[in-house]
């Protein structure tokens, strides 16, 4: 059979998906592909281009690779954007000079951000948010400039909001409606938002109409309102919506809307039939859907025809569910209450900042819309009564009340039916996953494999699981969390029979309630619970076998044998002298020095038989362990705050030094990394750390459960304002929960994750004490604060165990001589092994072997 050819113009989200349905489709035998793409970068996350801002590395937005386009045959063209559209002779040109013949072609052209046509528009320092390189050129900008204005106030406009803020400038949303997010939210709704997001520092300007944009007086650039009003601004970010990128279209002759768009019947035909449209650029029913789900969906529409299936595009939901500048917002249906008859529920409390709205129907049975400012945590569940038409119960507003005993608590995953919509991204049902799980696929990461549920905007993440989980159950299936053969338990019931038994060794809690000797997984996990309860000397003789490597040596094991050494320096604040002694040391005992990322200072290159006596220099001059070797509180990174900086509001360093004091070498499941920055520009970093505390006018900001790493995650804002006695309680009480609760080798952020309930839960526990243990999590941390020790000067003192567990030979003194240093830059780096071989004369495989 002759293959017809098939052109995409477009690679943003929707292209890309289309590809990626119609490759796992029947239509791929029957297609060569070609796809047009006008930016330099296969598809990336657009949903999500403000995380851009955490690692600045786009790959980290990619959705494909090109080797998925190289794989599947697809001859894909970057950079080079379609110019015209020849439908005579079904041709596609392109700005390069490339002509490709079509039986079939697909516009997913997306959409352009829409610049009100304002005199000054248009010159330098104005932006729009749309693409990576947008970001770059904003980025840059930002780096010269303090005050930056969105005009905008919808879902992307206080996106854009958030980064101009991250990115350290006083910040501005300007808005043409009378309140933000106006086609999602209603009145009160927008009134709530708006107040919560200026209590972030941000100015609302809503109902403001700009005229004229000049060069500032103060500022660079001026901001002229009809109503006489003026703003002076840096820099200026357009986010006032999007138009569709129909001018192709336009061009050739198909029919668009009077607005604007590419009109599709319920095939996603346009009124040529042999090309089809798809997402922001087609008008279907007179909409224009500027959400990814629908695009999603149109996606799967088409390559369902061109395998020769029916189906129809039948208009999408537009319910959605998400975070803003730290503040939950939730929209579902007819959230403005229009639909004939309706009638609505609200609940509203000021005090926390909540507003709260179901719309019913005239019969008060069916869902038909919901309002969440605040508090999103009923999201899912009403979603679910929207989606699938459940009766409501009676009565309603129990769904959106505080928790009473006679208010209904939630609809579990039992109650929905098969057909009920899990993941609009990718249109996976409950039945599909019940299917799968039927199959024997039982694992939640293969479910995620298969559907790729919870893998677009990530919202129903929680629900997957709960009904992975709950279908699980039902077939009797548990999910094994046994820490390994030797303990039936899961790390957080260890440290509850740990402490509910006052249990002080490993071999008792062993014979208490294990089997077998134990193992390199169980050891370290049960010293850690025993350390963080504890908090005994872990090289003492009941504690010492139970150590990992590095735990076992106080340093960390580097990969040429030798060690490294980390004192702390709280808050990263030294004093000259201390600075002198450690470049003393590092020069006596030749060690390679480097400032590390959390304002410490290592030094590299110690061999085993050197760390007491470097310790005991280190120590002498009033340096204690830094931990670096722990899986343990590390470092309280900070800026240098009120003190030093002009932009400071909060003495960061003080506060910095006085949390790395209080929880130094606390144990805990994983490291746990800390920073304190002195004002909004953010310079400590603090919204990447496990904790992060951010100062305001007003107090503190706290921020949890954030990292770096492999799979970095951005704080969760948790508390604002906060008084220092306050900040330290939370703190307290976090810390104390997350030891108690997380699962061996378990970061904050993978915490925070899998903890059922989230963030709200979290807060619900440690601020609301909704578990009635407050009490004892600050006494737990108490305790560890108060019987606090220095390891390496507890170590220094005691001579058995420097001869026992710091000589290289057990039996004789002497060096390992297959420590072999090069220098390079004027320090020393371990040598290769060939630059080895050189050195000692020796064949690389005794090198290997000895």
């Amino acid at each position: 059979m002759q293959r017809k050819k098939l052109v995409i113009i477009g690679n943003g989200m929707v292209g890309h998906h289309f590809v990626e349905t119609l490759v796992q489709s029947p239509a791929a035998q029957s297609f060569d592909i070609t796809v047009f793409g006008e930016e330099p970068r296969p598809a990336y996350d657009r949903v999500h281009l403000t995380s851009w801002f955490e690692t600045r590395n786009p790959e980290a937005l990619s959705l494909a690779s090109l080797d998925f386009y190289r794989t599947h045959g697809i001859d894909l063209h970057l950079g080079d954007k379609a110019i015209s559209i020849d439908r005579t002779h079904k041709i596609v040109r392109s700005e390069k000079g490339i002509e490709v013949a079509y039986d079939i072609l697909v516009l997913a052209t997306g959409s352009y951000p829409f610049v009100p046509p304002i005199p000054g528009h248009n010159q330098e320092y104005c932006f729009v948010y749309r693409t990576i390189e947008d970001l770059e050129a904003i980025t840059q900008a930002a780096g010269e400039s303090r005050i930056g204005t969105v005009v905008g106030g919808g879902l992307l406009g206080l996106e854009a909001a958030k980064a101009l803020q991250d990115l350290g400038l006083e910040t501005h949303v300007v808005e043409f409606a009378p309140r933000l997010m106006a086609v999602q939210l209603d009145e009160d709704g927008g009134a709530m938002l708006q107040r919560k997001i200026e209590a972030l520092g941000v100015g609302i300007h809503t109902g403001k109409n700009t005229r004229n944009i000049t060069p500032g007086k103060f500022q660079r650039l001026k901001m002229e309102f009809t109503d006489g009003d003026a703003l002076e601004t840096d820099l200026i970010v357009f986010s006032a919506g999007i138009r569709p990128r129909d001018e192709l279209a336009r061009q050739t002759g198909l029919e668009v809307g009077d607005r604007g768009g590419i009109v599709i019947d319920d095939q996603c035909r346009t009124s040529d039939p042999d090309i089809f449209a798809i997402g922001e650029c087609a008008l279907w029913h007179g909409q224009i859907f500027g959400l990814v789900a629908p695009g999603y969906q149109m996606a799967r529409v088409v390559a369902d025809l061109l395998s020769g299936r029916e189906a129809a595009f039948t208009g999408a939901d537009l319910s959605t569910k998400l975070k803003l500048m730290g503040v939950e917002v939730g929209t579902i249906g007819d959230s403005h209450g229009r639909t004939p008859g309706a009638h609505s529920y609200v609940y509203k409390n000021e005090a926390d900042e909540v507003y709260k709205r179901l719309i019913v129907s005239q019969d008060n049975h069916k869902l038909l819309g919901a309002v969440l400012v605040g508090d999103s945590s009923t999201y899912d569940t009403l979603l679910q009564y929207y989606q699938n038409g459940i009766d409501l119960p009676q009565p309603p507003d129990a769904l959106i009340l505080p928790n009473t005993e006679a208010a209904p608590t939630g609809l579990g995953p039992d109650a929905l039916p098969e057909s009920a919509t899990l993941c609009s991204c990718h249109n996976v049902t409950k039945g599909q996953v019940v299917e799968l799980i039927d199959q024997g696929v039982a694992a939640l990461a293969d479910i995620k494999a298969e559907t790729k549920a919870s893998t677009g905007c990530g919202g129903c993440a929680g629900l997957l699981k709960s009904v992975v989980d709950a279908e699980l159950a039902r077939r009797g299936i548990e999910v094994n969390k046994d820490l390994c053969e030797h303990f039936p338990y899961s790390r957080q019931e260890l440290y509850h029979i740990i402490r509910v038994e006052q249990i002080r060794t490993f071999d008792e809690l062993l014979e208490k309630h294990g089997k077998g000797l134990g193992c390199d997984i169980c050891k370290p996990a049960v010293a850690s619970i025993l350390a963080s309860y504890w908090n005994d000397y872990v090289l003492s003789d009941k504690y010492f076998k139970l150590q990992d490597t590095n735990d076992y040596r106080l340093a960390n094991l580097q990969k040429d044998g030798t060690y490294s050494v980390v004192p702390r320096i709280p808050g990263g604040e030294i004093t000259p002298e201390k600075l002198i002694v450690l470049g003393e040391v590092a020069r006596k005992y030749k060690l390679y020095t480097k400032i590390t990322g959390g304002q410490r200072i290592d030094l590299f290159g110690a061999r085993l038989e050197q760390l007491p006596h470097i310790w005991q220099e280190l120590i002498d001059a009033g340096f204690e362990s830094g931990h670096a070797y722990a899986k343990a509180v590390r470092t309280v990174k900070s800026c240098v705050g009120s003190t030093w900086c002009r932009y400071g509001v909060q003495d960061s360093v003080g506060m910095a030094i006085f949390l790395e004091n209080r929880y130094k070498g606390i144990r805990a499941p994983h490291k746990i990394k800390m920073a304190v920055s002195g004002c909004t520009r953010e310079c400590a970093e603090a919204q990447c750390k496990d904790i992060g505390v951010i100062a305001t006018e007003k107090g503190w900001n706290l921020y949890l459960c954030g990292n770096g790493g492999m799979k970095p995650r951005h704080a969760d804002l948790f508390a604002t304002d906060l008084d220092d006695e306050t900040l330290v309680r939370i703190i307290d009480r976090f810390l104390a929960f997350y030891i108690r609760t997380a699962d061996r080798l378990q970061r904050t952020a993978a915490w925070m994750e899998n903890l059922e309930g989230g963030l709200d839960y979290l807060r619900a526990v440690i601020v609301d004490n909704k578990l009635g243990i407050c009490a004892e999590l600050e006494r737990q941390i108490q305790h560890l604060v108060e019987t606090y020790e220095c390891e390496w000067k507890k170590t220094l003192e005691n001579e058995e165990i420097l001869k026992k567990r710091f000589r290289f030979f057990v039996n004789a003194e002497g060096s390992d001589d297959n420590v072999v240093f090069i220098e390079e830059r004027g320090q020393i780096r371990p040598a290769t092994l060939e630059e080895k071989r050189r050195i000692k004369g020796i064949p690389i495989e005794l090198e290997k072997a000895s």
